[in-house]
């Protein structure tokens, strides 16, 4: 009995300290656009420049992300954090001090590079450090924080900003950050990554999670199928979310009429309903053990609603039920989406696994707002909605391909 305790204590812990810097990661992702108004006026820049800022930051991240997964393999994943984390400071110091568009660029690039090592980083330590009973509510909490970062970071930044300035508000957020590499630091112990032990279990087991024999070779896991499924889904669910971030509160207003500001508070409740949904998301993970049918009921469901939204018959007043129900929908399936990545994860390679995997979610947030962009310049309000859907059915026979590949998830709790 107390071993179980002190490897549950343990976990708790090594759980708490991966989804606080993961939702301080989140929380960077969005402390430059609140801050376009006050840029825009002390800069005279458009639009069309400030939205490049956020194109800059997130190509940087993918093409780290898919790097530095090969970085945490070889000096292991603590390293790897402390150095992401300190990128976040400097990257919103950076920022604070900008005199210039250029400076302004030179922040994206290193909080791209800071943000990519994060999901190599977190799910190396979850995997290596967290018992497999515990996994999905270790996703859970992991998921739960992220959203969270995102909706705390507007209200943070935009907070500061209207009672000082842009400057200070980026100044606040960079000692937030300080303050949470000092926690990661302090307890630098419980985030130990015996880099020998991973490399040595992936030699002694030479079959791999998915239905055949360990690759070897630093490329070889390129080859794996289910991998590059896994990077379609987080490809398509990002673009999709994204695209849903950036120009839903527009299409609101041209569809139904309503004011801009009011699309803004339904993407806070699309945040939240997110962060209920990836805590009843870990139960159903752990309890049901069939991710695929979690992952393809919950986007069934988001899909119903988004081509509600298109029609333009829907309600004022079931709006903003609507975009809670899509969050819930979107974090439901976040735990099992995690599950199915570990499932498709031969031993010893996890760092590059998921590098490679998770570089889907930078390239979607990059490449989905792109495309959906024209078809608001063009007018079609809807065809946002019925984009979204489209590419969310897009994501139901990755999942069933994948499971169809692994081995069985019900292992994952033993």
């Amino acid at each position: 009995m107390t071993v179980a305790l002190s490897g549950r204590a343990s976990d708790v812990r090594v759980i708490s300290l991966i989804s606080l810097a993961h939702g301080s990661s989140h929380f960077f992702h969005l402390i430059l656009p609140p801050m376009f108004p006050w840029l825009k006026a002390e800069f005279a820049l458009n639009y069309a420049e400030l939205g490049l800022l956020m194109s800059i930051f997130f190509v940087v991240s993918c093409v780290v992300q898919a790097s530095s997964g090969f970085l945490v393999d070889r000096i292991g994943a603590r390293p790897v954090l402390f150095a992401g984390v300190g990128l976040l400071v400097i990257a919103a110091s950076v920022y604070s001090q900008s005199n210039g568009y250029l400076m302004l660029v030179m922040g994206a690039i290193i909080a791209g590079c800071g943000n990519g090592i994060f999901h190599p980083v977190d799910y190396t330590l979850i995997n290596h450090k967290v018992s497999p009973p515990n996994l999905p509510y270790a996703y859970s909490m992991h998921g739960v924080t992220g959203y969270l970062g995102w909706a705390a970071a507007p209200a943070f930044m935009v907070g500061i900003a209207q009672l000082t300035d842009w400057r200070i508000a980026f100044i606040s957020a960079a000692l937030l950050e300080a303050m949470i590499l000092l926690i990661l630091w302090m307890n630098k112990n419980q985030l130990v990554d015996d880099v020998k032990e991973r490399h040595e279990q992936g030699k002694q087991d030479h079959q791999s999670t998915l239905a055949g024999s360990a690759p070897e070779g630093m490329f070889a896991f390129l080859k794996l199928k289910a991998v590059w499924l896994c990077w379609g889904f987080f490809f398509f669910s990002m673009a999709s979310t994204s695209s849903l971030q950036s120009f839903s509160p527009s299409a609101l207003l041209k569809i139904y009429e309503l004011p801009v500001n009011v699309g803004n508070y339904y993407l806070t409740l699309l945040a939240l309903g997110s962060a209920a949904g990836v805590l009843v998301g870990g139960y159903l993970a752990a309890k049901l053990h069939s991710p695929e049918r979690i992952v393809s009921s919950f986007l069934s469901i988001t899909i119903i609603l988004c081509l509600l939204l298109a029609t333009g018959f829907i309600s004022l007043q079931a709006i903003p039920i609507i975009f809670c129900a899509l969050g819930f929908g979107y974090g439901v399936i976040a735990p099992s989406r995690d599950l199915l990545v570990k499932l498709a994860t031969p031993k010893g390679v996890a760092g590059r696994v998921y590098g490679i995997v998770y570089s889907g979610i930078d390239l979607g947030a990059a490449v989905g707002p792109f495309i959906f962009g024209f078809f608001m310049d063009a007018g079609l309000p809807k065809a946002l909605f019925m984009g979204i859907a489209l590419f969310q059915l897009m994501i139901i026979p990755t999942v069933f391909r994948v499971r169809n590949v692994g081995a069985p998830v019900e292992s994952l709790a033993k």
